[in-house]
């Protein structure tokens, strides 16, 4: 009786691939039937079948590569882009990177007995032994979030953009090295952000956008096209494509991808459930292909050095995932996040895996 259960489970899962991807133009082999175990309920097929497909459309498009520089939108299950506009994106407040003695910050801390807060340098990255060329954060557990909000952090001037649902979902670049458009300013170092910020730009729609710096650039005067922020950094901001608002208790829906190609185009992509909106400019803005070899992932405070506070009892699960031309086992590099935003969590363990595609996993609670 069992096994004829069974039976009738799987074909009702064949049946429903098929009515549900009858009318789509492309099939990609990932959707192929999964197993269906002992004592499924067939009224979940249904649902299974179709969280399988966006799970494998979400793959799909991130690594379909937008056929030129600008804005695009795609919707399941269509991995086509289409063109949208560009906006340019201005703000009041943007993200800063980390204090020059966040490591400090962080002893002192510790020493006295407060609470760590993750972020402005207290973070994991994932450090690689050759160069990555694209990296993806996604949260694959989050429980207990009921709400969140941006608060000013006193050490960066209490700024940003604040209140309910203001985060943002950053994938940044090591900040470490040098390339040839620092101009050989001596100390200068480049550092790249994958930006998704609700409200940056206009109240009510959200950026996906690139910000670029020069970390430590020197003096007032910035290259054509970059800005001062004063302490001897220069910055700049892409285009961006417009995304909706998502607060913060539906992170377990969001995907945020960068990726790099020297001589070629930088890209950001962002998923919200069944659409995905992208970002591509060139990569000679800061040349980031040439020495990408650690990356971070997480969600923090709306910028301005702010601090994204989440309700008591929040638990997330963090995973970033790296394309670097290697199975190797990466390493979780403590201490070595580089956005100055930061949120309330207290981080736990952190574990690496190789293989076809590396990555860390770690979870963050209060």
């Amino acid at each position: 009786m069992q096994s004829k259960k069974i039976s009738g489970a799987r074909q009702l899962l064949k049946i429903a691939i098929v009515a549900s991807l009858v009318s789509a133009a492309w099939i990609p082999a990932a959707f192929a039937a999964p197993a269906v175990a002992d004592g499924v309920n067939q009224a979940q097929v249904p649902s299974m079948v179709q969280a399988q497909a966006i799970q494998s459309w979400h793959e799909d498009i991130v690594r379909s590569s937008a056929p030129a520089e600008g804005c695009f939108q795609a919707s399941f299950p269509s991995i086509l882009w289409k063109q949208v506009s560009c906006s340019q994106v201005q703000s009041f407040s943007h993200p800063l990177p980390r204090h020059t003695d966040a490591l400090t910050r962080l002893s002192e801390t510790a020493a006295s007995g407060g609470t760590q807060t993750t972020g402005n340098g207290d973070d994991y990255a994932i450090e690689v032994s050759g160069l990555i060329s694209s990296a993806t954060g996604t949260f694959p557990s989050v429980t207990g979030v009921t709400s969140e909000k941006s608060v000013g952090v006193a050490a960066f001037g209490g700024g940003g953009i604040l209140g309910a649902n203001e985060y943002t979902l950053q994938v940044n670049s090591n900040y470490n090295k040098t390339t040839s458009v620092c101009k050989s300013h001596s100390g200068c170092t480049v550092w790249q952000q994958f930006i998704y910020s609700p409200d940056y730009s206009t109240k009510g729609k959200a950026a996906v956008f690139i910000q670029y710096w020069l970390i430590g650039y020197g003096g007032t005067t910035c290259p054509s096209g970059f800005g001062s922020d004063g302490s001897g950094d220069c910055y700049k901001n892409s285009a961006a494509v417009t995304a909706p608002d998502v607060p913060a208790t539906q992170l377990a829906n969001l995907k945020i991808s960068g990726s790099a190609t020297t001589g070629g185009n930088d890209t950001v992509v962002f998923t919200n459930g069944t659409t995905a909106y992208t970002l591509s400019a060139k990569d000679s803005v800061l040349d980031i292909a040439s020495v990408w070899d650690q990356t971070e992932f997480n969600v923090v405070g709306n910028a301005g050095g702010s601090e994204a506070e989440f309700n008591s009892g929040s638990s997330i699960t963090v995973k970033l995932a790296v394309s670097d031309g290697s199975t190797a086992t990466p390493t979780c590099a403590a201490n070595a996040g580089s956005t100055g935003e930061s949120n309330n969590l207290t981080l736990g363990n952190c574990t690496a895996t190789g293989g076809t595609t590396p990555s860390i996993e770690f979870t963050e609670s209060n």
